[in-house]
């Protein structure tokens, strides 16, 4: 058994310290703040959610598996009781197992139909544990999310028309990567508190610095439904909501539960400015999409003029114009305790939940706004489709026995089983007689269920570099060396890389899709530069090579490395005007074929038409002047994982 200690003075409710309060010879970094209160705000939500799991929704925890997720796992599975229910849902789990439907084997022995329930009727008064939730099907999270809303599990499917009470919390385990690759926004606005627990050492995560111990939690069980909340409470903790850009009106209710459930585990019967403030920081905080403008400060009003004439100041040596002993320094000492007593208490909420703002925030709205803006250019790379073999099953269909096609044996049964009494009745006793051996199942053509399989589609990027004299002088080589950084990240996860080069008067396909290092490397070498800018001939060719692919069943990705205006037009002839009118054209096609495309300006010099062109083409713009191969590689992974 996990002890827990109950010393609430050790969970911090405000701000963490300033850097210059530390007593150590060097003050610590934003970062380090962060994490000596990442976890006691951990253990604090744990004890929330063990309080009452349904009412705050859950909660995502975003880590890596390791020891400092299990142990925040043990604490807050051991803080609930026996009999409440903990159930896993698996990361591929089928709608029986999910929903509930029809029980097989006992249906079977009765030979009536018999249903069976499912993990999210099971859950009913405790929680789930969502594993892998930033990759759980999207159909999953919907039917979870549902059941969250409405309270209930509604049951629909194989002759079975049922609804049970469900009410229950969700553990949400987010072991994404980046900012990119989270849970559904559904399910996280659903779930009340966030935490984040990747920055948090092993010798940190210290559980017997619980802030209550069974018997508070206990204890705040039976008080929740008798703590009430001023309303100054609650638009201070939605004018928090405001500031902080978090625009779904479920959290600010979210807050507001949170902060009744903090003041009953402190046996208190009515919300508190402290309760409000732990409230924000564990809600609010992590939500935020902005940082809260600060306020203008306002320019005093000046003095009408008086017609009385002025009296003169005192000179320095009067007595009179002297303050008394002592007074300067009493003003100082008690003005900042009592700046502090007449702060706004809106303002004492939005300095609690600016400390848990992440700090990764500008980071993440910037991927969130490369992904809306590379949306609407024609879908995701790697793209999931629908095969009949040679994948991931996803599930059954009605369909025909033919070749190519697997059966699903088990839901063929199911559908088949409820009708087995009828199937029997109909068989006259002359024909059951002909037969030796009567059929323990009945199956007709109406019950075959194929199994369908859904597979990734394997992603090419197709890069289409400027060769030409003046890219050859300037950036060619850090080119080459971005792609070769590339194509080895592309190796580690099984994409392929593709290599066009223009210059002269044409251009070429110098490395057809291929996973291959070494040829791509030999391919890179050898690349010459030279000639002029046939810009069009350039964009023609990776359009056809992605055409090609696409009809193939894969995705691809465009990246157009780039230097100056284009100066050969399609023909071969040269020309600045006409190249560039063919290579606004050539761009236009892209543009309609819907490709995800990036548009690299290696110029020493950012071109007007270089973006105008990007703009033509409904591509991303990146203007890299000064940067060597990493930094190019680091910046075109960026942009195509948003695409």
């Amino acid at each position: 058994m996990i002890a827990f200690a109950s010393a609430l003075d050790q969970i911090p409710d405000g701000p963490p310290p300033a850097p210059g309060a530390s007593s150590a010879p060097s003050a610590p970094s934003a970062a380090e703040l962060e994490d000596r209160t990442a976890w006691p705000d951990a253990l604090l939500a744990a004890t929330i959610v063990a309080v009452d799991p349904a009412g705050v929704g859950g909660v995502v925890v975003r880590s890596f598996p390791g020891p400092v997720r299990d142990r925040w796992m043990a604490c807050v599975t051991g803080l609930f009781p026996k009999s409440v229910p903990v159930r896993r849902v698996p990361l591929h789990v089928t709608d029986d197992r999910l929903l509930g439907g029809l029980d097989l084997a006992a249906t079977l022995r009765s030979g009536r139909p018999v249903a069976e329930r499912g993990l999210l009727v099971e859950a009913d008064g405790g929680v789930l544990i969502l594993a892998m939730a930033e990759r759980a099907e999207a159909s999953s999270v919907a039917r979870l999310t549902a059941t969250l809303d409405t309270g209930e599990v509604a049951v629909e499917r194989d002759g079975f028309a049922l609804r049970h009470p469900s009410r229950f919390g969700v553990i949400a385990l987010d072991e994404g990567v980046d900012w990119e690759e989270r849970p559904t926004a559904g399910l996280r606005d659903r779930l009340g508190l966030h935490l984040d627990l990747s920055d948090v050492s092993v010798r940190e995560a210290d559980v017997s610095v619980a802030p209550f111990d069974l018997a508070a939690i206990a204890n705040a069980r039976g008080l929740l439904a008798q703590v009430t909340i001023e309303d100054d409470l609650v638009e201070a903790l939605c004018g928090t909501a405001l500031a902080l850009g978090v625009e779904s009106l479920r959290a600010s209710g979210l807050a507001v539960r949170v902060a009744r459930i903090h003041a009953a585990l402190c046996g208190v019967s009515a919300v508190r400015a402290e309760d409000a403030t732990a409230a924000a920081r564990l809600v609010l905080g992590p939500r935020a999409t902005r940082l809260p403008m600060p306020e203008p400060e306002e320019q005093p009003e000046p003095e009408a003029q008086s017609s009385e004439p002025e009296q003169p100041p005192n000179p320095p040596d009067d007595p009179a114009n002297e303050p008394p002993a002592d007074s300067t320094e009493n003003e100082t000492q008690s003005q900042t305790p009592q700046q502090d007593l007449d702060k706004p208490l809106e303002d004492q909420v939005l300095e609690a939940a600016e400390a848990a703002i992440p700090l990764g925030l500008l980071a993440m709205l910037q991927a969130d706004t490369r992904r809306r803006a590379a949306g609407s250019t024609g879908g995701k790379a790697g793209a999931a489709q629908i095969v009949q073999r040679g994948g991931r099953p996803m599930g059954s269909r009605r369909g025909e026995l033919k070749p190519g096609v697997r059966v699903a044996v088990l839901d063929t049964l199911r559908v088949a089983a409820p009708w087995q009494r009828l199937r029997r009745l109909e068989i006259s006793q002359a024909e059951a007689s002909n037969t030796d051996v009567s059929p323990r199942v009945l199956v007709r053509p109406d019950d075959i269920r194929v199994t369908r399989f859904k597979r990734r589609r394997g992603t090419v990027t197709i890069f289409a570099v400027d060769a030409s004299g003046s890219a050859s002088l300037n950036r060619l080589a850090e080119a080459k060396g971005a792609v070769e950084l590339l194509l080895a990240d592309c190796y580690v996860r099984r994409d392929e890389v593709a290599l066009i080069s223009f210059r002269g008067a044409g251009a070429e396909v110098l490395l057809p899709p291929t996973r291959s290092l070494t040829r791509a490397k030999r391919q890179l070498g050898v690349l010459p530069g030279g000639g002029g800018t046939p810009l069009a001939a350039g964009i023609d060719a990776a359009a056809v090579l992605a055409e090609r692919i696409v009809k193939q069943g894969r995705s691809v990705s465009l990246v157009f490395l780039i230097d100056g205006r284009p100066n050969v037009g399609r023909d071969g002839l040269g020309g600045r005007e006409r190249a560039q009118a063919d290579a606004d054209d050539a761009a236009r096609q892209i543009a309609i074929s819907g490709f995800p495309a990036l548009v690299v300006d290696m110029s020493a010099r950012p071109q007007p038409a270089s973006r105008t062109l990007a703009g033509i083409m409904k591509a991303v713009y990146l203007p890299l002047p000064r940067a060597d191969s990493r930094t190019l590689s680091r910046a075109v992974q960026a942009a195509t994982t948003g695409a």
